[in-house]
């Protein structure tokens, strides 16, 4: 009797899948029994070749050997992961094996994990698919009874690899032509020079804002205060304006016109998908994207508290409305208990406003699984993004917050003020969060009759100033790039459409790298909260073919490769389309008269090379890099530390190796490392010892790696 060979993406879903099968540790990497052989990957064990593959003369960037368009793109292991491959392969190739099931993550990039493994190894046996959302025992064996026809997933492996190819094409021909032809490390890719992009047009409407003066007038009467609306507009540019109603209104009593009362309702918000959780995230905990994702990735599958991370949807199929009563009962736990209770016996029909399944492609939103964690078990970030997930999760449950709304009119002469008041009459999904009443202008309003006659206790004229647009953070930044419409230099609405369908630039998978990979090269910065573009940044968008520096792209590259997945467009047509891009943009590169400048060279030499190094702000602090493309040296200078000032409360930056580090704050309190420590004892709270060495060891990790640039793009995805 043949086995199927189940194939997962990572070793903990291969090892829950194989409980689920009833399959045991049986070696070489796997788990079996008398039907089943469960094996896994490390996410992607193959990956693209890189250039030198094809010609040992690409080891070595030159300017003049671009573009590299090879006629066929080939797979190589990853050199890293080659123990685990050999294994995978060995099970895959087995006489005993008859079928294959691909139970990589369910999405595009999960079908390239798989099919390119099969593809490397040669392996032509018939396939199916097992597509789930969540890994729990029931949702295994659940997916074991209906699985699917591999051939129904052809297409989205083209797309994968359609996707993987261009931007192979692109990244590494555009990397390599910017890096040698200006002598510095310029990364290029469609989706991170975009994103660099927004955050230059952010900061120069910022720079270009001039702010302006506006003014108001409120009055009050019976303790309530009225706001004055001239032309439908509660404020005017026009100071005179408002000196004259004050004038004209002074010592003048004020007249009830109207009262209207109506029954106002707002709605629960929609689950959570990735990118709305991230942003969420780093607003409430300045958590980076990668820090959620990560966090994110460990409920989903080492505790098994919440469904698969990477989805785009804040929508539920209405398959999944049935197993509600018994994810509730799942997280009926600690601080839930009381939320959940009224929710218990409630029957869920399968018009709830997140219910929607054309809102559903790969997966459904965030939400528990039907397995109950033991939150004593989680670390802080951990118990934080649950309680985020499942508080949404049972607000949405819960019914709309209502409210009676009271809307007065009064006038003073001919000029018009106005006033609001609010009565709950149930808090709905408000419960949930414990909120108080809306944060708005709505006021707790006395007894009035249309028609009295109001006495103004005073009139007042307010003003205020215009303000710029707020610098990008990590949350809007996520949000700008799921919603990048109003970065496109476009009228072409069926491209604008495009892009909100396919989720803006980048997926819910990979911006969180993307971000990352942007610090990390040095293009943008933190100053607290808030991203900045570096002097380098900006050189490198004015360096990069204008095409690479849009949105645009990437909306005309998902409605090809939406195609692709559909089995309306053509793998090979849109490669070759990629390819006499490549050429255009590596001409353009090719012929530019630019020139590149650091502006952030010191004095001090690189203790490798010898030549001067570069002083740059990484995320987590400042840095030293040698200024060599191919030398790739650096040194930590200073890291923003979780310590705060016994001043004034900030976040202190240590600085310096060895025994001459010590911690400085921007207020300007400065003390050495050993003064900190006793004060530490003393107080007996704060960051310990122990967890600052371990944070150094980390940057010393990190900075111990091969920083070579073409080491690193060699690890990295251009997309």
């Amino acid at each position: 009797m043949s086995k199927t060979l189940v194939l997962a993406e990572k070793p903990s879903v291969g090892k829950d899948i194989g409980k689920a099968l009833g399959a045991k540790p049986a070696g070489g990497g796997c788990l079996e029994n008398e039907k089943y052989v469960v094996t896994w990957a490390l996410g992607h064990l193959i990956t693209l070749a890189d250039p030198d593959v094809y010609n040992k003369k690409y080891e070595k960037w030159d300017l003049n050997d671009l573009p590299i368009l090879p006629k066929e793109l080939k797979l190589v292991v990853i050199k890293g992961t080659a123990k685990q491959y050999n294994l995978v392969k060995a099970q895959l190739l087995r006489k005993d094996v008859g079928q294959v099931v691909i139970a990589t993550d369910a999405g595009r990039e999960g079908e390239l994990v798989a099919r390119w493994i099969l593809e490397k190894s040669g392996v032509r046996k018939p396939l199916k698919r097992l597509w789930i959302s969540s890994v729990t025992e029931k949702a295994i064996k659940e997916g074991f009874q209906k699985l699917r026809d591999g051939k129904e997933y052809e297409n989205l492996y083209h797309s994968a690899a359609a996707r993987a190819e261009a931007d192979w094409l692109v990244g590494i021909n555009a990397t390599r032509a910017l890096t040698t032809k200006f002598n510095a490390q310029l990364s290029c890719g469609r989706v991170q020079t975009p994103t660099l992009a927004m955050i230059s047009k952010r900061e120069q409407e910022i720079q270009k804002f001039v702010p302006k003066a506006y003014f108001g007038i409120t009055a009050q009467a019976k303790g309530v205060n009225f706001t004055w609306y001239s032309k439908g507009q509660s404020s005017t540019f026009d100071e005179s304006l408002c000196d004259e109603v004050i004038k004209n209104a002074a010592n003048q009593p004020g007249k009830l016109a109207d009262i209207k009362k109506s029954l106002k309702k707002t709605m629960p918000p929609l689950l959570y998908d990735l990118t709305q959780l991230q942003a969420d995230a780093n607003r409430l905990y300045n958590y980076s994207a990668k820090e959620t994702l990560n966090t994110m990735q460990s409920l989903y599958e080492s505790h098994k508290a919440l469904t698969y991370p990477r989805t785009d949807s804040k929508y539920l199929s209405t398959d999944i409305v049935p197993t509600i009563p018994e994810r509730l009962k799942a997280c009926s736990l600690g601080p839930y208990k009381k939320i959940c209770f009224a929710l218990v016996n409630k029957k869920f029909p399968s018009n709830l406003h997140f219910v929607n399944n054309q809102k559903v492609s790969d997966h459904h939103a965030i939400i528990p699984t039907e397995q109950s964690p033991i939150l004593e078990n989680m670390n802080e970030k951990e118990r934080r993004i649950y309680d985020m997930v499942i508080k949404r999760f049972l607000a949405a449950l819960y019914p709309a917050f209502e409210y009676e709304q009271t809307d007065l009119t009064m006038e003073i002469g001919r000029e018009i003020f106005k006033a609001k008041g609010k009565r709950v009459l149930a808090q709905g999904f408000r419960e949930v969060y414990h909120d108080p009443e809306d944060e708005d202008d709505a006021q707790t309003l006395p007894d009035f009759k249309k028609g009295e006659s109001l006495k103004i206790q005073k009139l007042t004229k307010t003003s205020g100033k215009t303000k710029p647009p707020a610098p990008f953070t990590e949350a809007s930044l996520l949000t700008a790039m799921e919603n990048p419409a109003a970065y496109m230099e476009t009228s072409n609405k069926e491209l604008i459409k495009t892009i909100g369908e396919t989720g803006g630039i980048g997926t819910v998978a990979t911006r969180a790298d993307i971000i990352e990979k942007l610090f990390n090269s040095f293009v943008m910065e933190k100053r607290g909260k808030d991203i900045f573009i570096t002097q380098k940044g900006r050189q490198l968008l004015q360096l990069a073919p204008s095409e690479l520096t849009s949105p645009l792209l990437t909306a005309r590259w998902e409605q090809r490769l939406m195609g692709i997945s559909q089995g309306k467009e053509n793998q090979r047509k849109f490669i070759e389309e990629i390819t006499q891009y490549t050429k255009s943009i590596i001409s353009q590169i090719k012929s530019s008269n630019a020139t590149f400048r650091h502006d952030n060279m010191t004095r001090e030499h690189c203790p490798d090379c010898g030549k001067f190094l570069l002083e740059v702000a990484g995320k987590k602090g400042k840095m030293l890099v040698c200024q060599d493309r191919e030398c790739g040296y650096r040194q930590s200078v200073s890291v923003i530390t979780n310590a705060r000032c016994p001043l004034c409360h900030k976040k202190l930056e240590l600085i310096g190796q060895g025994d001459k580090r010590r911690f400085v704050c921007v207020c300007g309190h400065k003390e050495s490392y050993e003064s900190f420590q006793e004060r530490r004892e003393k107080e007996g709270r704060g960051v310990n010892k122990r967890d600052v060495e371990r944070y150094l060891d980390d940057q010393k990790k990190e900075r111990d790696g091969n920083f070579a640039l073409a080491d690193a793009l060699s690890k990295i995805k251009f997309d």
